[in-house]
């Protein structure tokens, strides 16, 4: 961006914004261009939200508008650089955080990665606030240990990629995948102009380094710990690529190959919710990058679609589920639909849609738990293992016992189904959970064990009012689904709502759980950790990503 960098225009963006919010109403402030992009942003990642608040501070929620003017003030003011002042000491001073941050940004939207043949490296994703101070605005957090998560050895922030000739900053929605035999480590995140998210070219940037690099490498935003970088997808405005997954593994004859999947919205700002439609599309390079196929149609006719997983399962095959959303575009109550497509062995050709389940008391976009304010929204996951010698697809998602409204949400339950015809058929539903509120849940499979590891926040040790937070652990039986051992492995309970900056309005859209040789790493974030807010006033409670390690 030259010499004037993104947090100074922010800064004025910001400033000008809030102005205009002062003396009118939002929606009488509203230019008719970004109406129906203000009500669509809980179709968009979190740190696309955060961004186009920044830029448009008049249509952020009140309380909000204030914290993130005040922010934008204050990274203005930040030394270009000041990534490394906020590096803290190398082991975590609390429990299980796992960052190095010593300026009190948040930390969310957990991404794990365990090498299964040298679990001594471990690979975590974030959306790191640190990019708030970062001169290119990257927003991607990579955290990187070599001592089996014990303690965090380098971090920093995924760099830009080239997008249609623009060098576009990493924009948070992290994934982390290992290679096979740890040779490459491989990371992912959306691309996008953070001054303005839809108003430019975007797209999904894939990263390759190497356990050596990330440990020598200086760390912070320096381009040189991950060398290898390209947008494997890529739109001018006009579309945007959302919410993008990925996996790396051996693929029949095709060899080692990388799975990215994600959601292609249509935008129109003057639509009703600012998009017209959603598809879920999918891109395989090779192992280098060096070569991609064009994006590849999934979701079919599918109006409107988020949440794609993939998985390069044991077999060698590519899984690929997602949701269609019926209802949101009509403005009616939201049933979401989970559907599953699998590819051979080194293809690219997917096989028929195979409808999982009909959901129709998922927690719906634009819904809240019924004791908490953060954004939140039913998001399946799946993993794949060979079970009496035929692969077992496994589904699991989170959804409400009751719906008062449409959009209030009691008590969600996580749930399960498998399959062992490749979607044919299912199992019935399984309820994992026991009682009280349950979201975000994360599935792994245990390549050197025989163990499924399931993990999600809980609501439910807060028995009054359901509003404390909590991570449980699952283990399963992968055969017959039995719960083997159930742990809480945080204490005291989670304040959701304590982080200066966030408030209550986001914790991510996801947490992750990696598993090898019996032991399970859950990545998430809490508050526990006290700390000055960029150097100033006392230390108060704020968000901070954790990795606790328990065997299964």
């Amino acid at each position: 961006m030259g010499r004037e960098t993104w947090v100074r225009r922010l800064a004025r963006l910001g400033l000008l914004s809030l102005l205009i919010g002062l003396v009118a109403s939002p929606a009488a402030s509203l230019p008719k261009s970004r109406d129906g992009l203000s009500r669509g942003l809980l179709r968009f990642s979190q740190s696309v939200q955060l961004h186009y608040y920044l830029a448009h501070l008049d249509l952020a929620p009140a309380p909000l508008r204030e914290r993130l003017a005040a922010l934008s003030l204050a990274a203005a003011r930040a030394h270009e650089g000041a990534f490394g002042a906020a590096l803290g000491p190398s082991a975590p001073p609390l429990g299980d955080r796992f960052n190095r941050d010593g300026a009190g940004l948040p930390q969310n939207e957990e991404s794990v990665a365990v090498c299964s043949d040298r679990p001594n490296i471990v690979l975590s994703g974030t959306n790191d606030y640190r990019g708030l101070i970062d001169p290119d605005g990257n927003f991607t957090g990579w955290h990187f240990s070599t001592d089996g998560g014990n303690s965090v050895k380098n971090e920093g922030l995924l760099p830009p990629v080239d997008v249609l000739g623009a060098a576009r900053p990493s924009g948070g929605d992290p994934v982390m995948v290992a290679g096979p035999g740890c040779d490459f480590l491989y990371g992912a995140g959306l691309a996008f102009d953070p001054v303005d998210p839809f108003a430019g070219s975007n797209g999904i940037g894939v990263y390759r380094s190497t356990p050596n690099l990330l440990t020598n490498c200086p760390g912070g935003p320096d381009p040189a710990c991950w060398p290898v970088r390209r947008a494997v997808a890529t739109t001018p405005p006009g579309h945007f690529l959302d919410k993008e997954w990925i996996d790396v593994g051996v693929s029949g004859e095709a060899g080692t190959v990388v799975w990215v999947v994600f959601a292609d919205f249509d935008i129109d700002p003057n639509a009703p919710l600012g998009f017209t439609s959603a598809s879920v599309m999918a891109v395989q390079c090779n192992e280098d990058l060096s070569v991609c196929t064009d994006p590849i149609l999934i979701s079919g006719g599918d109006p409107d679609v988020q949440f794609a997983d993939v998985t390069i399962g044991p077999d060698g095959r590519t899984y690929v589920t997602w949701s269609e959303i019926q209802g949101e575009l009509e403005g009616t109550a939201q049933t979401f639909v989970h559907k599953l497509r699998v590819a051979p062995a080194g293809g690219t050709e997917f096989g028929p849609t195979q409808i999982i389940a009909t959901e129709t008391l998922a927690i719906p976009f634009g819904g809240f738990l019924h004791a908490n304010g953060f954004r939140v929204a039913t998001y399946p996951k799946h993993e794949v293992r060979m079970v009496g010698g035929v692969p077992r697809i496994y589904v699991l998602w989170d959804a409400c016992r009751f719906r008062p409204l449409d959009f209030i949400c009691e008590e969600p339950m996580i749930k399960l189904r498998y399959s062992d015809d490749d979607g044919a058929s299912w199992s019935r539903t399984i309820v994992l959970s026991a009682g009280g509120d349950n979201y975000f849940p994360a599935i792994a499979d245990d390549p050197n064990g025989n163990r499924l590891a399931v993990a999600w926040f809980t609501n439910r040790f807060d028995t009054l009012f359901h509003n404390r937070q909590d991570v449980e652990l699952v283990s399963l039986n992968p055969r017959t689904l039995e719960v083997l051992r159930r742990q809480r492995i945080t204490a005291p309970s989670n304040e959701t709502e304590a982080d200066p900056i966030l408030g209550g309005f986001f914790i991510g859209d996801y947490i992750e759980v990696a598993v090898n040789e019996g032991i399970a790493y859950v990545g998430y974030n809490a508050n526990y950790r006290t700390i000055e807010l960029l150097g100033e006033g006392r230390p108060i409670p704020q968000q901070d990503n954790y990795l606790t390690k328990r065997e299964l």
